[in-house]
């Protein structure tokens, strides 16, 4: 039996926002119902696995020595299940002959095709079929396979398979010619499999064969339940009459509708996932690309987004456009201190690490019929890592998704202005508001929160909006896979061995990149304080001390440091809801006392479960500015005004015990003024593009970012808006943008 249940769920966003456009609603249950076909099981209820897969075969997939013959015979048992080996009841009954004895005679290609054409004669359902480790290179025999069969990809570090290949003597294996090693076939291989599996067991080095059977048992479990991973806003109240409850939300509609309508932010229902000690090691080696489909995968319910569709995003975002090749690198500063950067992006900032993968997924979930805009209110960094994100959509998505973001006018520094006017492009504007980044976030808030005029946009124009703020989960998820990447590559260059605790140390305002580390730590990295760093609009330090947010009598001061010059911090909201044993209840009166009387206090209880883990300090202007022009003159190494804060805070702390991890999360180029004033060069008065240059000239550590000298060199002046501190205002200009984007383009 179909389970319906999701489809009928999901198909209420469309039915809610188009009512009065049936051909929407249609389009998108037709894409809705495809999904559930493609991932549902035999009904929400089940005894079993067995009952829970049906009909349907548990295919095996993995590189020769694997395990997939002893694993499928395991898993048959187990589920009292046919268990066919395609090696030894297909091929060789097929052929007379082993594989081994095949592949001599008839050479590789010859091979395949005939491996495949045995394939596409197999009729199976309800069995565990363990397919050799080259039928994933014959495209007709696997979309013949996965009809009616889930894959299962066996997933072992390669020195295993290498190590269990010469330990079995095996010879020359499918596709290796003379000459090729086995380690570059394997490589090359993999690329196959990463083109079929529906879900992945990740084997860790020393897995028995039991174990992993009850590991595909646990994948396949996750991939039928649809309904298993569901998202729940912070301010959610559980009512008393349970068929009053609404219904769960979805990774999908989470990222669709970015804030909920409730006020609160979605959070998953259940924890992230822990991943075991043994599979973080075998992380270690991998690339930045393979950690975050790892950690992604398993935090993306694949009825969401299928794997091998998450794996094209993810590869699409950490491509080319990034100047380092390690994403991510750490870099050994001096002592315990390390930096991890995070600003070899097209921006120059950490927002590219989240933000060059967010728009795909935005617009994977998105409903194909549907127009959507984006509403954005950044400190600096995030307008333009949006608008950039976001240009690099498909042409047909492009065509569905606007984005707009609004800036302090005056306060973001001369660079990041330059930067976010520059990035505009046909999907994407820049509004000047003449206030600070609060009243851009809040007033932002009160839109989404504004149900006649989000409602009129929706009958009106056939446009819904949705945020990319780190208030939208798909835009924070992605940057705890950089915290977690940091660690593994401490542990890679043999600074730490792995188990060892470290300390991260961030400059935050936002609390976003701060709460990703918290959820690192929750899927397993062993990180021990969370260190806080805040400049002159120290309201998160206070708090972390005192367990009073308090904004009375409390004006946001302009620093050197703009991109935390902020005094609301949204993502707070969902660590107090960890905090308090998820009490929805109090997250709303705490954020509506905030609203009305600009403060509250939490108890003592969460004051103290809150120090346990995070400490908290605060820098001067000036002391951001000695830091820089310091650790100019004893390392080489130029920091950006943030780092400057954090490595201020970090060195106040004077814990030597443990080492820590800075987030430098700008390239200094974006600061060049404060830059250049630190460093006591008098030549401030040059051009934006001269500035960089001449920093250019010092050869500091890191190296000059040639994205931002590159768009420097080739930006003309730009129009853009500017509009009153009045959320009408900024109303206006959103209907005014969307006739232009979406009407009068169509008509």
């Amino acid at each position: 039996m179909l389970n319906f249940t999701r489809c009928q769920h999901l198909k209420q966003i469309t039915q809610k926002c188009f009512s009065s456009v049936p051909v929407i609603v249609r389009t998108h249950t037709q894409r809705l119902l495809s999904r559930a076909f493609a991932y549902a099981g035999s009904g929400k209820s089940w005894r079993s696995i067995h009952s829970l897969v049906g009909d349907k075969n548990i295919i095996l997939m993995g590189p020769p020595g694997a395990g997939k013959t002893t694993v499928g015979r395991i898993i048959g048992h187990k589920l009292g299940r046919c268990v066919i080996d395609v090696d030894d009841d297909i091929l060789e009954k097929t052929w007379k002959m082993s594989a081994s004895e095949k592949l001599q005679d008839v050479g590789n290609e010859q091979f395949l095709e005939e491996e495949g054409k045995a394939v596409l004669n197999l009729s199976a359902s309800g069995s565990v079929i363990s397919l050799s480790g080259s039928n994933p290179m014959h495209d007709a025999s696997m979309w013949h396979l996965k009809k009616n069969g889930i894959v299962v990809y066996l997933d072992v570090p390669l020195v295993d398979i290498i190590s269990r290949l010469k330990s079995l003597k095996a010879g020359r294996i499918v596709g290796q010619n003379s000459g090729a090693s086995l380690r570059d076939l394997l490589r090359h291989t993999r690329l196959y499999y990463k083109k079929w599996y529906d879900t992945r067991v990740f084997c860790e080095s020393g897995a028995s064969a039991e174990e992993v059977a009850d590991r595909v048992l646990d994948a396949v479990k996750r991939y039928q339940d649809v309904d298993s991973e569901t998202f729940i806003s912070t301010r959610h109240v559980c009512p008393k009459d349970l068929d009053k409850k609404p219904p769960p939300k979805y990774f999908s509609e989470a990222v669709i509708e970015g804030l909920a309508s409730d006020g609160g932010l979605f959070v998953p229902e259940k924890e992230l996932p822990k991943l075991s000690c043994g599979e973080w090691k075998n992380l270690i080696g991998a690339t930045y690309i393979e950690r975050a489909q790892i950690l992604l995968e398993r935090c993306i319910h694949p009825a969401d987004i299928p794997a091998t569709k998450l794996g094209e995003m993810i590869e699409t975002a950490y491509g080319d456009n990034f100047a380092c090749s390690k994403i991510a690198p750490v870099r050994h500063l001096s002592g315990n201190q390390f930096i991890l950067e995070l600003f070899y992006g097209p921006t120059g900032s950490f927002k590219d690490l989240s933000l060059q993968l967010m728009p795909h997924i935005f617009a994977y979930c998105i409903p194909p019929s549907c127009n959507y805009v984006i509403l954005v209110a950044t400190a600096g960094d995030t307008g333009s890592a949006v608008l950039n994100g976001f240009s690099h959509l498909s042409k047909s998505d492009k065509q569905r998704t606007a984005v707009v973001t609004f800036f302090p006018e005056n306060g973001v520094s001369s660079f990041q202005k330059a930067q976010i006017i520059g990035s505009q492009r046909e999907n994407g504007w820049a509004i000047g508001v003449r206030s600070d980044f609060d009243f851009c976030q809040t007033a932002i808030k009160k839109i989404f929160n504004d149900s006649d005029f989000t409602g009129f946009l929706t009958v009106e124009y056939g446009t819904v909006l949705s945020s990319a703020n780190s208030i939208n989960w798909a835009r924070l998820l992605p940057q705890v896979v950089y915290h977690a990447s940091a660690y593994l590559d401490l542990v890679s260059q043999g600074f730490i061995s792995f188990g060892s605790p470290v300390d991260v140390c961030i400059p935050t305002g936002n609390f976003g990149n701060m709460l990703a580390a918290v959820y690192a730590k929750m899927m397993g990295i062993p990180i021990r304080k969370f260190i806080c760093a805040s400049n002159q609009n120290h309201v998160l330090t206070d708090f972390i001390k005192t367990g009073h947010y308090d904004l009375r009598d409390r004006k946001l001061a302009p620093t050197f440091s703009p991109s935390i010059d902020i005094l609301k911090s949204s993502n707070l909201e969902r660590h107090l809801y960890l905090m308090a044993n998820k009490d929805g209840q109090l997250m709303a009166n705490l954020f509506n006392q905030l609203e009305s009387q600009l403060h509250f206090q939490i108890e003592k209880m969460l004051v103290q479960k809150l120090q346990e883990d995070f400490v908290a300090d605060w820098c001067s202007e000036g002391e951001c500015l000695a830091a820089i022009s310091s650790t100019y003159n004893t390392a080489g190494y130029i920091l950006d005004p943030h780092t400057a804060v954090a490595k201020v805070v970090a060195d106040r702390m004077k814990d030597k015990t443990c080492p820590v991890i800075i987030s430098s999360t700008a390239h200094y180029s974006k600061f060049a003024p404060a830059i250049l004033q630190a460093l006591k060069i008098k030549e401030l008065n040059q051009t934006s593009s001269s500035q960089l240059y001449l920093l250019g000239s010092y050869n500091a550590l890191p190296p000059p970012h040639e994205a931002l000298l590159e768009r420097m060199k080739h930006q003309g002046k730009m129009d853009y808006q500017v509009c009153a501190a009045d959320v009408n205002a900024l109303k206006s200009h959103v209907e005014k943008l969307i006739q232009n984007q979406f009407i009068r383009k169509s008509e």
